[in-house]
């Protein structure tokens, strides 16, 4: 397949629209890609816990072998630098570099990862590393009760400076978590993924002991680096269904517990009064001075974007009208938001400079006469760098954008069954196939790079 049937004179104008220093990448995260969940002393997640729970995956699979990226880290570099990527993050595995998440290290998994960093320098791609992309040690789960627990923020911390240690000198940013909403709301409220707690009060609590992490790992790692140091967070900016003063409540409590709870405490030192107000006892227990740890200076802010809340209070609820259709996340697609809101917490919080971690759709890919003509896919991408390329002419700094993700992977709770990649990944075989819009995401990169 070549891009020339796919790739069109407005993708080269969109290309244009990009500044030279514009950085092009894409994402994964170890849990979902590495596989080899148990060896070379590599210790349990509570995600590899969390998939030996009957019901809690929708298609009852594991991450035991994933895509096998540990034994096949060459191949998948050398699709990064077929594509043409200046920019690749990935995060490290907690309990592959130390079981316990306290303790001793384990040198075969920092060996990994040494192995990984300088093959994508030797192939020209910056690393762009994550510390915590929700593979939680199973034994500090077990042991201290996890993220639920105040002792984790020095064991994080502490595992955060052995990387910066060991790797701030080769890295091109670390970023202390990965959408923090996630971890709290779906780990320890709805109870969808690991360890699949149901306690508005515990995820409450949780996102303060994150938010503690975060800033503790960051004062950690100054000293040991001259890298960039950030955070990612998940924005799914709330619209009221209707312009009625009950939607617009929803919606800003809505927007309150997603963006405002984690940009707050980070950028102003608070947590939203109207979202303790409205969370009453389930609010978190505040301790003097963490919000002065969690006010740490960011070198960075990751954003990942995916779709908006529609907010309806009426019974039924107004189903948000997607007009340009739904991914088979069944997430409403609608670019026009990412412009709205990058532009808004520009105004609101003066970020440091903005990457977007990650974008990107699961779409119901199917393999044709050895070809994926994901023209979905090709479609999304389009509408949201034209969203992103607008909100930088609004004067939004965005130094880079990861698609998510390089290759199909482990959803989470979907298992197997949502496809995010640009590669196809048949696992019966683990052979990847370059999808059409992998092929339109380098001819992308090609043109913006002829013109740099």
């Amino acid at each position: 397949m070549t891009a020339n049937c796919i790739f069109k004179a407005e993708d080269t104008d969109l290309a244009s629209r990009f500044p030279a220093h514009f950085q092009w990448g894409s994402a994964t995260s170890a849990a979902q890609i590495e596989g080899a969940s148990a060896l070379d002393g590599k210790g349990a997640s509570i995600w590899d816990s969390f998939c030996g729970q009957p019901g809690r995956i929708n298609d009852g699979s594991h991450i035991d072998v994933a895509c096998d990226h540990y034994h096949l880290f060459h191949e998948d570099i050398a699709r990064m630098k077929w594509l043409g990527l200046e920019s690749y993050r990935f995060s490290i595995s907690w309990p592959r570099v130390q079981a316990l998440g306290e303790g001793a290290w384990n040198e075969a998994g920092f060996a990994f990862y040494g192995q990984l960093i300088d093959a994508l320098i030797e192939a020209g791609i910056k690393p762009h590393v994550t510390l915590y992309h929700w593979d939680l040690p199973q034994a500090l789960h077990d042991s201290i009760g996890g993220w639920m627990s105040r002792d984790i923020v020095p064991r994080f911390a502490a595992y955060a400076a052995e990387v910066a240690r060991r790797f701030g000198s080769k890295v091109a940013s670390i970023a202390t978590l990965n959408e923090p909403w996630c971890v709290a709301t779906l780990g320890y409220e709805t109870g969808q993924f690991a360890p699949g707690m149901r306690s508005r009060k515990a995820a409450m609590q949780v996102s303060h002991h994150l938010m503690m992490a975060h800033g503790a790992a960051m004062l950690a790692m100054r000293p040991l680096t001259q890298t960039q140091l950030g955070v990612v967070l998940n924005h799914t900016p709330a619209f009221p269904a209707e312009p009625t003063e009950a939607d617009r409540q929803a919606a800003r409590i809505d927007d309150g517990l997603n963006v405002r709870w984690y940009m707050d405490p980070i950028f102003r030192g608070s947590y939203p009064a109207d979202v303790i107000e409205h969370l009453g006892d389930d609010a978190p227990q505040i301790e003097a001075q963490d919000l002065t740890l969690i006010q740490q200076p960011l070198d960075f802010l990751g954003v990942n974007f995916y779709t908006r809340s529609f907010i309806s209070t009426q019974t039924p609820a107004v189903p948000a009208p997607g007009k340009l259709g739904f991914t088979d996340m069944g997430w409403e697609i609608y670019p026009k938001a990412l412009t709205q809101h990058l532009v808004r917490i520009t105004r609101e919080y003066s970020p440091p400079p903005i990457f977007i971690t990650e974008n990107g759709m699961a779409n119901a890919d199917q393999v044709v006469d050895g070809q994926v003509a994901d023209v979905e896919r090709i479609a999304y991408l389009r509408a949201h760098l034209g969203a992103l390329a607008q909100a930088m002419e609004l004067g939004v700094d965005v130094r880079g954008y990861f698609y998510w993700s390089l290759l199909d992977n482990f959803e989470w709770n979907s298992g197997y069954l949502k496809r995010f990649g640009l590669f196809h990944v048949d696992y019966s075989n683990q052979q990847r196939l370059a999808k059409a819009s992998a092929h339109w995401y380098r001819a992308l990169i090609e043109v913006f790079g002829q013109a740099r």
